[in-house]
Order: structure tokens, then C-alpha cells, then sequence
């Protein structure tokens, strides 16, 4: 599947980030003219520092999401034939108490981006990467499907939601065309993986807190997601962006998250963390804090993907206990030198004979 982007000029929104930095280096394997845009990791450490993957294989644009004019630029020089959009601002909680640049950052930065293809007939394939979090979350027991009402609840999963529709509205005005470019949104569950440093994630909490040999803190032992490792949604991306890219009737939204087993709640997450992490880690639930006004957090939330698998021919192959141990696996290595390896070990690995680490 990988083949198809050699000499493929692919432009990426927030590269520098965690999911972004994975998509840079297995496309820069697959030998790709891979170009990011993007502002500075939004973490210290980064994932994208630690590879250096910005200063070896990737020409990086370092701009805002939010400037329409250098945006539009960029995309008008460079060309690209293939975009995929990730610049965001990603956190529920930080979204509660910056929901203005979440707003201006999901909802501008992504009409921006979509305005400049317009002008681009270059672009054959744009895929938009939101969230599992754009459905109104009723709490049920079965998966969403992608028909299902848009209506996130927070400002982050809200403005998630907004760019769909954005991305929706832009479809049906501007690249109906047959010979248009193929738009598409791609909603993938909570990811894990090595090199997530975020704040306020389940997983690098998990790690900072044994590695200062604390324990791990739950805030809601039983909410249950749809957990799975990063090279999972990567490999759906990939893979829609492809089959449209060859024929526009693949576009649309799309699911793509863990099979059942791998919608687990975060006492069961936790656990198997520890479990893979072996001496030292322990865990015990957060003790009231006392805020008046505790933000709200959906309970249960669950992907249905039947149509990633019956469509695009895609479905999961690394399970939650994988995940979780591929996780781990990096979260032990101490140099950089030992991370970039186990990146690319791991990404050939999971995608076998299909990619050739040439860079």
C-alpha cells in the first residue's frame, strides 16, 4: 500500500506534533516529498526532536494554521497532491480554559486550509483528521456511526465537530467536480503510542508519574474509549487518502478505531500499562478536589468502523495489550539514538514488507 506515495509530494498540517511526527517518518520511508507545516512542538520533550525527523528528511514550514495569507501561499508554491490536515489545538481540558484559540485553531485553521485547495488544483486528496469526540455522545453502548449527529460537547470536541462540517460544506460548494479534489474527514479513536508527551493523556501520564516513581492517578477509573496504537488510525489515513486520491467515490467520513476489545476502560488501560511496565507501577484513583464545577468528561464512548472495513478494505491489527506494550517498549529507551530506532522498527514491523526504511 505504501508504494503508492513514492515521489508523492504530500503536504502535512501540524507534523511537529505526535500523531504528525509518525506520519512524517512513514512517509519519509515510503519516499515521499514530505512538507510540514507547522508551529514548534507543543511539547518539550517532542517526539519530532527526539527523531530530528524535521531537520533530516522533512522541509518544514514553521507557520500558524491561523495566518490565511501564508497558508494559502504555501499550498499555491508548493503544490502538493496530497494533504492531510492535522494542525489542532488537541487537549479537552486546555480547550476549557483557552477555548478562543481552539476555536480560531479548529475552525479557521481548517477553512483556511480548505480555501487555499480550492485554489489548488494541484491537490487530488485532502483528508481532515478530527476526533471521535464530534459525535453528541449519548452514552451508548454501540459504536457511532458516521451518519450519526454531529455535537461535541466541550470546546475542543465542539470545534472538532465544526470542522467537519466546515470540511462538509466546503465538499458540496467547491469540488463536487468529478475532477475536483477528493475530500474527506477521518475520526480515529484515543491513540497511544511511543513519543506522546502531551499533558493531560492517560498514557504519558501513566509514564511520568513511574518514572518519578509516583503513583498513577486516575480521575475516572471506568470511562470507557476506544484505545489504540497511533500506527493504527495513521494506516487508515494512508489508506483513504490513497483510494480516493485513484477515485473521488471513496470520499466521505470515516471511522477508525479498535475492535471491541480494545474499548476498554482506563482502570483496564492502566492495568495493562502496568502490567507491560513490569516493577514500579502502581495506580490509585484521584480523591475529590473539591471544584465546584468539575468539567464534564463522557463516560462512554465507542466506535463503529464497519464501514473503514467493508469500504476501504482497512481494519486493526495490533490489539489493545500490543499497543499498550509497544508503548512501553519506547518509553524505556533513554537515547535518541535508541527512539528513532524502535520508531522505525516498530513502523516496519506493522507495516511489513510493504515499506523499506530508506531513509
Amino acid at each position: 500500500m505504501l508504494d503508492f506515495y513514492k515521489d508523492k509530494k504530500v503536504f502535512i498540517t501540524g507534523h511537529t506534533g505526535f500523531k504528525g511526527t509518525w506520519l512524517s517518518r512513514i512517509l519519509t520511508h515510503a519516499g515521499a516529498e514530505v512538507i510540514g507545516y507547522s508551529l514548534s512542538p507543543p511539547t518539550n520533550p517532542s517526539l519530532f526532536e527526539q527523531i530530528k525527523i524535521g531537520y533530516n528528511s522533512v522541509r518544514w514550514h514553521k507557520c500558524d494554521i491561523r495566518d490565511r495569507s501564508i497558508i494559502a501561499h504555501s499550498i499555491r508554491m508548493i503544490e502538493p497532491s496530497i494533504v492531510f490536515h492535522m494542525a489542532a489545538q488537541p487537549i479537552v481540558r486546555t480547550s476549557y480554559h483557552e477555548p478562543l484559540t481552539t476555536y480560531e485553531t479548529n475552525i479557521m485553521g481548517t477553512v483556511n486550509i480548505l480555501e487555499a485547495i480550492r485554489k489548488t488544483p494541484a491537490v487530488r486528496s485532502f483528508v481532515n483528521v478530527t476526533t471521535d469526540k464530534v459525535y453528541e455522545n449519548k452514552e451508548w453502548e454501540r459504536g457511532y456511526t458516521e451518519d450519526e449527529k454531529l455535537c461535541g460537547h466541550d470546546p475542543y470536541s465542539n470545534s472538532k465537530s465544526c470542522s467537519e462540517l466546515v470540511t462538509y460544506g466546503y465538499r458540496n460548494s467547491f469540488f463536487h467536480d468529478k475532477n475536483s479534489t477528493a475530500i474527506s474527514t477521518a475520526r480515529s479513536g484515543n491513540v497511544i503510542g511511543g513519543g506522546d508527551y502531551a499533558v493531560d493523556r492517560i498514557i504519558p501520564d501513566c509514564i511520568r508519574a513511574v518514572k518519578t516513581e509516583t503513583d498513577i492517578i486516575i480521575r475516572n477509573p471506568s470511562s470507557t474509549r476506544p484505545y489504540q496504537h497511533v500506527l493504527e488510525c495513521l494506516y487508515g489515513y494512508l489508506l483513504l487518502a490513497e483510494k480516493q486520491y485513484n477515485d473521488k467515490s471513496f470520499e466521505g467520513a470515516y471511522n477508525f478505531g479498535p475492535d471491541d476489545e480494545g474499548c476498554v476502560n482506563n482502570e483496564k488501560l492502566v492495568n495493562l500499562f502496568c502490567d507491560a511496565w513490569g516493577s514500579g507501577a502502581s495506580w490509585r484513583v484521584q480523591e475529590n478536589s473539591g471544584d465546584a464545577q468539575p468539567l464534564h468528561e463522557a463516560t462512554f464512548l465507542k466506535l463503529d468502523c464497519s464501514k473503514a472495513k467493508s469500504v476501504l478494505g482497512w481494519k486493526p491489527r495490533w490489539n489493545i495489550k500490543t499497543a499498550a506494550e509497544k508503548t512501553v517498549e519506547f518509553a524505556k529507551l533513554n537515547t535518541d539514538e535508541d527512539r528513532t530506532a524502535c520508531i522505525d522498527r516498530q513502523i516496519q514491523e506493522y507495516f511489513g514488507g510493504s515499506l523499506c526504511l530508506n531513509q
